[in-house]
């Protein structure tokens, strides 16, 4: 009787590899930081510098980024993650790196959109060439554990008010720069900022005074030589990725303000209020209710509170137009979208949308990853009931793909523009 072995020989496995970011690692290494919130991102790093981590945020944004992401990642999959993957696997190919002593961090949400699984795809294409080089993922539930790399009460606290002061400076900062008479002071002051709450970071409760910094900011900020003349207002929504990144969206903010407008962002904290609450929609909709539901209760009721304190802060001090309310935002959703639709950036898209008109910014970008169906559905999708609603809204959806070029992209957002409104 034949040798079955020898007919089915063993197929080689495809498993890709994992290598793990060890304690012994963390003195050595730097870790690259994909750009997504630069502001943002800035005040993270400087939290994990207190801790012995030593990391990097990329800035690389050649399109070799795009031409590496279409050599390393399959073609269907979404812009997002073939910009993230590109940029990284540019920054390994540049030379400016050791190659046995750099890691990469990818943050994960645990959400059904693919932005989760962002990281096996990076590790995919890191493994082929840079099998030595470790991917971490930065995460708050639990996807994935990494001794070296621990998600701590106390980091955890730390990066929360990180994306509180990160808003606060976004906010700031765009409804500066547009008016500023001194060219770059804007600029100075953000950079000046950052390395205040870096030091702040660095104590042990400093940067929890969060009223205190609040209004020295606020202070500093309206303290800048500013001119007085309108410009018309537009709004940035979309994918959070496309949304944020320079690199994605082809600088869109810096356009905007090129072209005598002043951007308004909304702010990293409503993402995360948005997927706090999709636990506590689930305990609605389908009655499920665990241990999880309660621990995100209780933070969703922290976060808003942060939140709630932000604006109260901004209106009493009356120069600076407030962030939305994100139980307001909850409401306008309710107008156009169940909040069962949470794939991706659900129904938040629609939510910013319908609170932007409404508070009297009527041009609206909204930023389109290819491949991001959750995305076309909720933000094209609703846009012409939205405009029903505010028929003064002048919405664009402007999509971002490996082939689509940034002037076709800039000349689409100038013929919005021809039709702005103040």
């Amino acid at each position: 009787m034949p040798d079955k072995k020898k007919l089915a020989p063993k197929e080689p496995s495809t498993r890709v590899q994992k290598t793990i970011f060890t304690e012994d690692m963390k003195k050595d290494y730097t870790i690259l930081v994909p750009d997504m919130l630069p502001i943002h991102f800035k005040l993270i790093i400087k939290i994990y510098e207190k801790y012995g981590y030593k990391m990097e945020l990329l800035t690389n944004t050649s399109r070799n980024v795009i031409d590496e992401g279409l050599k390393n990642t399959h073609n269907d999959t979404c812009y997002p993650a073939l910009i993230v993957i590109g940029q990284f696997m540019d920054a390994l190919k540049s030379g400016k790196y050791d190659l046995d002593k750099v890691a990469l961090i990818m943050s994960q949400t645990g959400g059904g959109c693919r932005a989760s699984n962002y990281i096996h795809l990076i590790r995919k294409a890191v493994s082929s060439q840079f099998p030595q080089v470790p991917v971490i993922s930065l995460n708050f539930s639990g996807l994935e554990k990494n001794p070296a790399f621990p998600m701590t009460p106390a980091i955890a606290l730390r990066l929360i008010y990180a994306v509180l002061y990160g808003d606060m400076l976004m906010l700031l900062y765009n409804q500066c720069k547009p008016y500023e008479v001194v060219k770059g002071s804007t600029d100075r002051l953000l950079a000046r900022w950052q390395h205040r709450m870096g030091k702040l970071f660095d104590t042990k409760t400093g940067y929890t005074h969060t009223k205190r910094i609040y209004k020295a900011m606020l202070r500093d900020f309206a303290a800048l030589e500013r001119t007085s003349e309108k410009k018309p207002k537009v709004g940035i929504v979309g994918e959070i990725y496309v949304k944020y990144s320079p690199l994605a969206n082809n600088h869109l903010n810096e356009f905007l303000l090129e072209e005598g407008c002043e951007p308004n962002v909304p702010g990293l904290l409503d993402f995360v209020l948005y997927c706090a609450s999709d636990p506590i929609n689930d305990r609605l909709l389908y009655g499920i209710f665990d241990k999880s539901t309660v621990l995100y209760t209780i933070g969703y009721d922290i976060l808003y509170k942060f939140q709630k304190q932000q604006i109260k802060v901004i209106e009493e001090h009356g120069v600076f137009q407030p962030p939305h309310d994100f139980e307001h935002l909850r409401k306008c959703a309710d107008k156009y979208i169940h909040q069962g639709v949470k794939m991706g950036e659900g129904w938040l898209i629609t939510a910013e949308m319908a609170a932007l008109a409404e508070t009297g910014t009527q041009n609206i970008i909204c930023t389109q990853p290819f491949g991001c169906l959750p995305n076309h559905i909720v933000a094209k999708g609703s846009a012409r009931v939205i405009k029903q609603a505010y028929p003064d809204a002048n919405i664009v959806a402007i999509d971002y793909d490996p082939g689509a070029t940034k002037v076709n992209q800039e000349n689409r957002i100038k013929l919005m523009l021809a039709n702005a409104k103040l």
